[in-house]
């Protein structure tokens, strides 16, 4: 069974909301008003979802080209956990080595092995391939 849109509906809701490709930061900033106003109902209607779903993809175009960002290295990534989980270094000890090995991780001085990035992988619970 296919659910489909109601045209009429989804008509008055595009008419209202006015989507159109985002070229300043004031698009911008009425793009992500619009966003929100949706994202702050309790439920949405199919025609409300597709709205939200093109908001975002309008959104997502223009932020991948003025707000790219940047590439983290693995050494950003596991300082990045770290302070999430407001670990120290001493807490590391014992996951991927001594305590002057992975002084050196930390302070970029050395780079992550293999097995270093699988100990960190299981001992956050994300994926090893962030720390290579």
């Amino acid at each position: 069974m296919s659910i489909t849109i109601e045209k009429i509906a989804y008509g008055q809701l595009l008419a209202k909301s006015q989507p159109k490709p985002i070229l300043n930061e004031e698009d911008y900033d009425l793009a992500l008003a619009e966003l929100g106003s949706l994202m702050s109902k309790e439920e949405l209607t199919l025609e409300e979802e597709t709205l939200l779903s093109l908001w975002g993809l309008l959104i997502e175009e223009y932020e991948s080209k003025y707000y790219p960002i940047p590439e983290a290295t693995p050494q950003d990534v596991l300082l990045h956990l770290m302070e999430v989980r407001e670990l120290k270094q001493a807490d590391l000890v014992g996951v991927i080595g001594s305590k002057g090995v992975v002084s050196e991780v930390v302070n970029g001085k050395r780079a992550i092995s293999k097995a270093q990035a699988k100990a960190l992988g299981e001992f956050f619970n994300v994926n090893p391939s962030v720390f290579i």
